[in-house]
């Protein structure tokens, strides 16, 4: 068996990080609440229940403040394509319709990500969504969504 030469290894390096730069930039996302909440897991259609106005309690019947990005927030069309399968603008659309008719009103935008951990650390009631995955005590994941790959 021969040994790779330095200049062999390093095309060999260059061509398996120019294979991962290739690969699809994917991400999970994690739907959290307080580590005192009860609520211990949720499933997709729970989240999608919740994120989507169809339900605003979880499933032992406690209220839930849902909590969200702003709808330019390029994560948030992500996160709902990953948990729905719509596009961001058919879920304006779908909220825009309930809005007018009186029905439901959206989770409550916050400017960020770290401004929803930082409500989710205060309220026992609050759910919301991260991009990584929570390492703060006092966060509890509740549901892993796997981003598709485009």
């Amino acid at each position: 068996m021969s040994r790779l030469t330095r200049p062999s290894l390093r095309a060999l390096l260059a061509v398996a990080l120019a294979c991962l730069w290739a690969l699809p930039a994917r991400a999970d996302f994690y739907v959290v609440v307080h580590t005192s909440n009860p609520q211990r897991n949720l499933t997709q259609k729970e989240a999608v229940d919740l994120f989507m106005g169809r339900s605003r309690a979880f499933s032992n019947g406690d209220f839930a403040l849902i909590f969200d990005l702003p709808r330019d927030n390029p994560r948030r069309a992500a996160f709902y394509e990953a948990l729905t399968g719509m596009s961001v603008a058919q879920v304006n659309s779908y909220w825009s319709r309930l809005m007018f008719s009186g029905q439901s009103v959206p989770p409550q935008a916050l400017p960020d990500e770290t401004a929803v951990a930082n409500l989710l650390r205060r309220n026992p009631s609050a759910l919301g969504w991260l991009s990584k995955e929570p390492s703060d005590a006092g966060l509890r994941t509740v549901l892993v969504i796997k981003e598709p790959a485009k």
